[in-house]
């Protein structure tokens, strides 16, 4: 059985051992709350003693004390590890897993992505790719945790184009032979988690093969894998591979464990995985100015504002008013795009105004309330197209979309050596 033309393989994949609680250990991706300290501090608090996912992260929040909490987050990796709190669960295999978010069971595959297949550079075309920019200087205090680290959690999620279901979908009917890993409540209003081992040699092979005749109607330049959240994470672990790989003897580079990073794959047609655009609210400006200054910029490169029509459409909030305004005839090959490209220009002639992601229609209207604020609310995202845009676009504007609200991120529950 072969895995090396689609990109991922079977792996040595360790879970907490019997014995350690799962509602304690497992714990939100370390991107998300990172303006509330409150909520980590709950988790901690809720995590108490017991050996856990949270000390074996460095939440984003915290980043400021990486100095001090890097060397103990390496360590007490080491010390699961030897006192055998983290066991091997599948050696080799997958694990398949469902999420429970408020959209339903959200299903998915642990498994190794191999990071030979992956790039983040711009202009390559590999089976594995980004879909929002990688920012480079993201990546070194991410290097600076994975250098000494004995083993990977992961939060990545890996998204494949599967209309008609046929990899994921056939593991979960047949769940209840499969060999029962974990099953229980996530903390912090995470819903419920549940996981069984693939690594008998009939479903390993159901994957490859799956896999396979998807990557066979892909055509050219086939984009099979499309990283959905985590996307720094994969690139660090590309970044570390690329540090060490030229140091390892040729015979050592094939099954070494840093080549491959430990990701979850989601097919992007399950009903259960929400797209939401991330929307935009400009403070230090106002509605006119902000709206005349977009009518002057469209006009500059062929395009029109108006009321209705075809093209890209925008609602504009402030607490002076609200407008829907499409963009005819718009630049972008899709709506994020066609408004990002002005929003830069605006703010690089208008260094007194900045910028803000917004999550959530609510939050996006009750910001741009306050005096000097202006939001834009983006379109809903197509997943249908959402392949075919990453493929047009090499890379989608940043900030184009969130799966799933904070809650329903990943967390982290297994691990691998690198």
């Amino acid at each position: 059985m072969s895995f090396d033309r689609i990109g991922i393989r079977p792996s040595r994949i360790l879970l907490p051992a019997p014995g350690v609680k799962p509602e304690t250990w497992a714990c939100i991706a370390c991107d998300q709350y990172t303006s509330e300290p409150e909520y980590w501090e709950k988790a901690y608090e809720t995590a108490g003693s017991a050996p856990s996912a949270l000390r074996l992260i460095l939440p984003e929040y915290n980043l400021k004390n990486s100095d001090r909490l890097i060397p103990a987050i390496h360590e007490t990796m080491a010390r699961y590890l030897r006192e055998g709190l983290l066991v091997p669960a599948v050696d080799p295999g997958f694990i398949l897993c469902e999420r429970s978010v408020p959209a339903g069971r959200r299903l998915g595959l642990v498994c190794a992505v191999d990071l030979e297949q992956y790039s983040f550079e711009k202009g390559s075309l590999p089976l594995v790719r980004p879909t929002e920019q990688t920012i480079a200087s993201r990546l070194p205090p991410r290097l600076v945790i994975r250098r000494g680290a004995p083993v990977e959690l992961t939060h990545i999620m890996i998204l494949i184009d599967d209309p008609d279901r046929t990899v994921l979908e056939p593991l979960q009917a047949k769940k209840n032979a499969l060999r029962k890993l974990y099953d229980f409540d996530l903390m912090m209003n995470g819903g419920h988690l549940s996981g069984w081992a693939v690594d008998q040699a009939e479903d390993l092979r159901h994957v490859e093969d799956s896999l396979s005749r998807l990557l066979d109607t892909l055509g050219a330049d086939p984009l099979l894998l499309a990283v959905g959240d985590g996307n720094h994470s994969l690139a660090t672990a590309k970044a570390y591979w690329n540090e060490i790989r030229e140091s390892l003897p040729e015979a050592k580079r094939a099954d070494h464990p840093a080549r491959f990073a430990l990701c979850e794959i989601v097919n992007i047609h399950d009903p259960a995985l929400l797209f939401e655009p991330i929307h935009r609210i400009l403070t230090g400006t106002d509605q006119k100015a902000l709206t005349d200054a977009w009518r002057e910029y469209a006009a500059a490169r062929g395009m029109t504002l108006s009321a209705s029509g075809e093209g890209h459409r925008f609602t504009v909030v402030s607490s002076e008013d609200e407008e829907t305004l499409t963009v005819r005839n718009p630049e972008g090959a899709i709506p994020c795009e066609t408004i990002q490209k002005f929003l830069d220009d605006f703010l690089a002639r208008h260094p007194e105004s900045e910028i803000d992601f917004i999550h959530g229609e609510q939050s996006l209207r009750t910001l741009a309330q306050a005096p000097g604020a202006v939001g834009f609310l983006l379109p809903e995202i197509d997943k249908h197209s959402f392949f075919t845009d990453v493929k047009t676009l090499g890379v989608l504007p940043r900030k184009t979309f969130s799966m799933g609200e904070a809650d329903e991120k990943r967390f982290y529950m297994e691990a691998k050596e690198i």
